[in-house]
């Protein structure tokens, strides 16, 4: 490997410690309705994004309640004897793409047929904590 692409590869992982995700892959929900649900929670601190998916009454909350779960311990297990309260930890970004489609074939009148497309997507959730001045920011 160059020194350049081996310096280059040094910083990502560098940045990625300092980076707390988690990732959802080929979840069987289409994009479009996780894609609402992503929208609640971004830009919101933690606790309370918490609570808006426990509260939602769509079925890709559920899926995507569990996700913040495990960003937040992704969060814990970088940042040992840190309190989530204190760092005021919220979500920097949710974002949902599209994943493999299951194609299928739904018989129809008179020797036709018509197509179903399955969707599927892959979400993944970025914390991050905000600063005093954020949060001032925020607030103005």
């Amino acid at each position: 490997m160059g020194v350049r692409k081996h310096n280059s590869a040094e910083q990502l992982k560098e940045a990625k410690k300092s980076l707390y995700f988690a990732k959802l892959n080929n979840c069987p929900t289409s994009p479009r309705k996780m894609r609402l649900v992503a929208d609640l929670i971004s830009g919101v601190n933690v606790e309370q994004a918490l609570n808006i998916l426990q509260h939602s009454p769509k079925e890709a909350a559920i899926r995507m309640h569990k996700l913040l779960r495990s960003a937040i311990a992704n969060w814990e297990a970088k940042n040992e004897g840190k309190r989530i309260e204190e760092s005021n930890l919220y979500v920097k970004e949710a974002f949902v793409d599209s994943a493999r489609m299951l194609k299928r074939i739904q018989p129809a009148p008179q020797g036709r047929a018509h197509r179903i497309r399955k969707r599927s997507n892959h979400v993944t959730i970025i914390l991050d904590s905000r600063t005093e001045q954020q949060e001032e920011n925020i607030k103005a």
